[in-house]
């Protein structure tokens, strides 16, 4: 009997409360992953990985409420969600999904830099302004990724001195091809023929 007991104390107390810590774990990373596609217009990928997210809460906090007297639970909820944060965006960066636009501002030559873009197949911009020390090359350019890396480490080898910024693109289209996301637009269009 004191047996069974302990057995049901090391469940309650060690083994659930960790399930429940992983749980949330995955679900919240899965959360972040599935909004970097939501917003990537993949909707295959974000309604799957949506489902597959909500089961696991649901898993989770039916648990919870199965054993709300033991306070481990309410420890390892939150913990798991926080931990769950961070593992997303260590995914999220892995992933490297999407494009950005590099904007690379310099007083030096640029000529060895576009010679480089040109190489790697990246469509760019340059344009000459002024800046509080005088005449600067600003340079614009959209890639993958994949591809940021590879730049930044070309770029300080070229133009160690050079102040760049990165952001993320959520619609890139050429040649009137949309080659990255789907506009909201879109959702709308559709959303009005629907209902039409």
């Amino acid at each position: 009997m004191s047996e069974t007991v302990y057995n049901n104390d090391i469940f309650s107390f060690i083994i659930l409360p960790l399930l429940i810590f992983l749980a949330r774990i995955f679900d919240v990373s899965i959360n972040t992953i599935r909004i970097i596609y939501v917003l990537g217009g993949r909707r295959l990928t974000a309604t799957l990985l949506g489902f597959f997210e909500s089961f696991i809460w649901l898993m989770a906090i039916r648990q919870i409420f199965e054993h709300l007297d033991n306070w481990l639970w309410y420890i390892a909820y939150p913990a798991g969600f926080a931990c769950g944060i961070l593992v997303g965006m260590l995914i999220e960066e892995r992933i490297a999904y999407g494009k950005v636009i590099v904007r690379i501002i310099t007083r030096k030559d640029t000529q060895t830099l576009q010679s480089f873009l040109i190489d790697q197949g990246f469509r760019f911009t340059v344009v000459n302004g002024i800046g509080a020390e005088g005449p600067e090359h600003v340079v614009f350019t959209v890639l993958e990724r994949q591809q940021l890396d590879n730049l930044l480490v070309k770029l300080k080898e070229i133009i160690p001195s050079a102040f760049f910024t990165v952001e993320k693109v959520n619609r890139a289209a050429e040649n009137n091809i949309e080659t990255n996301t789907e506009s909201k637009r879109n959702y709308w269009s559709w959303l009005k023929r629907s209902t039409s």
